[in-house]
């Protein structure tokens, strides 16, 4: 590991370290962000509506209409409650507050009219009294809200068991009530509050208080108690967590067990609204009676009471992003706990993110600094994959409500930041060795360099390559007659054009040596088919060099063409770097490379551009090659056999080569045995040659004077590997 690596570590650790501490801490933005996800969770996949027994009676715009503005005189209320009594409601629940007397009651009225007598005025109906004797022995729920003034405090009608110690700390804080009319709070069967979402900033109603406490005692919302009272039940049993003090988690009413958070809040999973949740209260208030199948749906529901006219302000907004009357959410919650669909943030959720955002964020700073970012991004989307489906099917099959965003957040933040880290110090070695060298080496060798530990050392591999020279015909006379600097000019144009072709079919360029290239294939990387693609390298050379010479590119003018000759050759050959400690070249050397040399060489003597050995041959042979005969190459004791690259796939195929070629093969047959009929041989291929796009004249026309290159025709020689077979 370099020292900039381990500093990388260091840092991207220490963002981590902020990152989970800051999830820890959990700032409202988070908690903000982690609601709206579990919010589209149920917009994708929403709690299916059942036809429970549960109903809304609104009060509506058409209701309004018709009796007149709110608020109706009690009476009124008093009638709506004789009626769906009548019609056999389990509980009758309102979520309409009763705190003020009722203005438009004949008693109120008349005390108010000078000179009435007060006798009289006592003998009058009180709308109050009328409604508190229709609710008495009524499974009748009435509401309170939360406020601000005074201590007031409603009556509680049920009583609390409890598991372990009383949980009074645990709920929501009750300061004080907003009063109910001494009579009705009398006879009401329950008393619940109707405060949705108390203290919560946010317009979206996602949880609802079932329970609320003053420090000494605990009171119910309306939903749950007309849930208690629809069954007759005169207790709540609370449990709370046997390690954590004034915590609760299940609250059982009745039949029915409900999880809840700490605080006593339910996680409401909504259904989208619906019409046949509602029925006007027009239709329960109608003088010509109730239809029959109204007083069906009331018989055995839970029935809730309240507005959805705009005008009473009694609208919330649903983690579904719909707007309903805040009375709807009383039924869902009463809906939710009969259907048994409950959502749970569990206690060890929080934990559970945290983790998630150290362990994830820690192994792609590993990955970022000693892989690859691109590595890491995919590691990264794969973590995001997995945190987004592990989320999603816990709340599917689980209800369970875990944070995707937290984690996908942080590794996104973390990997950023490592990667920048990297891409400013740790890679800033990588970029200087890259444009230090790029100009000199081939891609796959820079990458070797860039990520392979002491690349740069002294020492060398034994493998098979396949090693190539060019080198430029009549430099020296091409020399004499330019100035130096239109003489590096000259090399430059060529050999930038020459080269390219070796760096594209996966070459490394070893060296220029003056009007000469050196490449060779198969290192520093494992090259696939690296005679064929030296071959490749070769004849496009051949065309590059036919094009700047028809484009007049060195400047010579018409008619001074440039020529050059190219010996390939395939055999084993040390290569690794070469020189001192302080400055060395990535290079090959062995006899191999001596006897490329020398077949470039001999391109002068068989007149013939591209020569290559038998080895190269018999790993290409899908080339058009015509057999050059076995030269004699200085410093070699026995002959080598070379042949001559007419050109590529295409043209050995076709029916004018493989004419030429089986002629050519009688003329080495004929010259091998010195038949007379080697002259008429020659002449034959010179003709069959012409036909072809390659010229082939001066190669046939030297080949008469080199009849004994054919005279030994050695056998192929094994191929010997870096392992030692053959």
């Amino acid at each position: 590991m370099t020292r900039a690596q381990q500093v990388g570590v260091i840092v991207g650790l220490m963002i981590v370290a902020i990152l989970t501490m800051l999830r820890a801490s959990d700032p409202q933005l988070m908690r903000q962000a982690r609601a709206v996800a579990f919010d589209e969770y149920q917009r994708i996949a929403p709690r299916a509506f059942q036809d429970l027994p549960v109903r809304v009676v609104d009060i509506d715009e058409a209701s309004l209409k018709e009796f007149g503005q709110w608020p109706w005189p009690r009476d009124r209320m008093a009638k709506l409650v004789n009626r769906l009594s009548e019609m056999g409601a389990a509980a009758i629940a309102f979520d309409i507050l009763f705190s003020e007397p009722d203005r438009l009651s004949p008693r109120t009225v008349m005390r108010d009219v000078a000179g009435v007598d007060p006798s009289l005025v006592e003998r009058l109906p009180d709308n109050d009294e009328i409604f508190a004797r229709s609710i008495a022995e009524k499974p009748v729920v009435l509401g309170f809200a939360l406020s601000n003034e005074g201590n007031d405090r409603p009556q509680v009608k049920a009583g609390f068991a409890f598991t372990g110690e009383p949980p009074f700390h645990a709920p929501p804080r009750i300061t004080s009530a907003t009063p109910l009319r001494p009579q009705l709070e009398a006879n009401a069967a329950g008393i619940g509050h109707i405060s949705l979402n108390p203290g919560d900033p946010s317009a979206v109603v996602r949880t609802v208080p079932l329970l609320l406490s003053d420090g000494q005692q605990l009171y119910p919302n309306l939903a749950l108690e007309a849930l208690r009272v629809a069954q007759g039940a005169s207790t709540y049993v609370l449990a709370d967590a046997p390690d954590a003090p004034d915590t609760i988690t299940l609250i059982k009413i009745g039949d029915f067990v409900v999880p809840v958070t700490a605080a006593g809040e339910l996680w409401l999973y909504v259904t989208p609204d619906r019409a046949d949740r509602y029925i006007s209260a027009r239709q329960i208030l109608a003088a010509e009676g109730v239809s029959p199948a109204t007083a069906a749906a009331m018989e055995g529901s839970i029935v809730f009471i309240g507005t959805s006219a705009a005008g009473l302000q009694d609208i919330r907004t649903t983690a579904l992003g719909q707007n309903v009357p805040g009375v709807s959410l009383q039924a869902q919650t009463v809906e939710q706990i009969l259907s048994g669909r409950f959502l749970s943030r569990p206690d060890w959720a929080d934990g559970l993110e945290i983790l998630s955002i150290a362990v994830a964020g820690t192994l792609l700073v590993i990955l970022t600094t000693f892989v690859s970012p691109a590595v890491a991004l995919a590691c990264g989307l794969l973590i995001t994959a997995l945190a987004l489906a592990a989320s999603w099917l816990a709340f599917l099959y689980g209800g369970l409500l875990l944070d995707p965003l937290a984690p996908i957040i942080s590794g996104s933040m973390t990997h950023f930041a490592a990667t920048a880290f990297r891409f400013l110090v740790i890679d800033r070695e990588r970029r200087e060795v890259r444009a230090a060298f790029g100009h000199y080496l081939s891609p796959s060798l820079l990458y070797r360099i860039e990520h392979t530990q002491g690349a740069l050392r002294l020492g060398g591999d034994d493998r098979e390559l396949t090693v190539m020279f060019v080198d430029i015909r009549n430099f020296t006379e091409i020399s004499e007659r330019l100035a130096p600097t239109a003489v590096v000019g000259f090399l430059n144009t060529l050999l930038d054009a020459l080269s390219r072709h070796v760096i594209e079919n996966e070459g490394t360029l070893d060296k220029f040596i003056g009007d000469s290239i050196m490449a060779f294939w198969n290192a520093p990387v494992d090259v696939g088919d690296h005679a064929v693609k030296a071959v490749r390298a070769a004849l496009a050379m051949r065309e590059t060099l036919a094009r700047l010479n028809a484009d007049d590119a060195f400047g010579f003018g018409n008619g001074q063409s440039v020529g050059i000759g190219i010996g390939i050759h395939t055999g084993l050959a040390c290569v690794g770097n070469m020189g001192a400690e302080t400055h060395f070249n990535y290079s090959a050397v062995g006899d191999t490379v001596n006897v490329t040399a020398r077949i470039e060489a001999a391109c002068k003597d068989v007149c013939f551009d591209i020569l290559v050995s038998e080895s190269t041959a018999s790993l290409a042979p899908q080339y058009a090659l015509l057999e050059a005969g076995a030269l004699a190459l200085k410093g070699k004791s026995t002959r080598t056999r070379t042949f001559a690259v007419v050109g590529d796939e295409r043209l050995a195929i076709s029916p004018d080569f493989a004419t030429l070629k089986h002629v050519h093969g009688q003329l080495i047959e004929a010259m091998a045995s010195r038949s007379p009929a080697a002259r008429k041989m020659l002449r034959v291929a010179k003709r069959k040659a012409a036909e072809l796009p390659v010229g082939l004249a001066e190669f046939y026309r030297r080949i008469s004077r080199r009849a004994d290159h054919f005279l030994q025709r050695p056998a192929v020689a094994p191929r010997v590997h870096p392992d030692g077979k053959t």
